[in-house]
């Protein structure tokens, strides 16, 4: 099983990394406050420890879990330290009332990671289009995936389907913004629609 490190210690982080401690992955949990991720490491059991911010992530496969405002800037404060790791990309990118995106047309937050992070790291997106508290719950999810580098991609695959979900890849890291417009679209099929936030996003394939 692959290790994997957590920038960022939200319910996000929480629910992957204690989806993945189950099944059997070395799950490290990074962030400022160091003796919060002592005390979520503790929480998840063995194969969870905490790391020290800044300092270079243990794991080949980082998922940075940190909000989108924090984003591009704790990348660039972590530079080289993230060369040559594949960095999983979750935040979403919608305004105060989720009704758009506050990144600029033609572009995403996963293109403005890229930006930021060192030219050997590989940005890859992927789980913003599912709720935290839906994660948990052990349901057989899709999770959708875009990236440029086919290595990167393959390793993402390959730990979402680890977890017990299905990955679905769709395509280019172009293809990043429209899977951060789900956001808005889950949010107001929740508020409206559905009428509860119990509710996740999926592909069924005719027969």
């Amino acid at each position: 099983m692959s290790s994997i490190s957590f920038i960022g210690l939200g319910a996000m982080a929480h629910a992957i990394a204690s989806r993945a401690v189950s099944r059997g992955h070395s799950v490290q949990l990074i962030g400022r406050d160091l003796a919060k991720a002592k005390g979520l490491a503790a929480e998840l059991g063995v194969g969870a420890t905490a790391g020290s911010f800044g300092a270079v992530p243990v794991g080949d496969i980082v998922v940075l879990a940190v909000p989108y405002a924090s984003a591009v800037p704790v990348i660039a404060q972590y530079g080289d330290a993230l060369a040559g790791k594949v960095i999983i990309d979750i935040s979403n990118t919608f305004n105060a009332d989720a009704t758009g995106l506050v990144t600029p047309e033609g572009t995403s937050g996963a293109q403005e990671i890229v930006k930021a992070a060192p030219a050997s790291a590989h940005v890859v997106k992927a789980f913003n289009t599912v709720f935290g508290h839906v994660l948990v719950q052990e349901r057989p999810l899709d999770v959708f995936f875009a990236g440029d580098d086919a290595r990167a991609k393959a390793s993402v695959s390959a730990f979402i389907e680890s977890l017990g979900l299905r990955p679905l890849d769709v395509g280019g890291l172009e293809m990043a913004r429209w899977l951060e417009g789900v956001g808005p679209l889950l949010m107001g099929l929740a508020r409206n629609g559905a009428g509860t936030f119990d509710v996740a996003l999926g592909v069924d394939f005719p027969r």
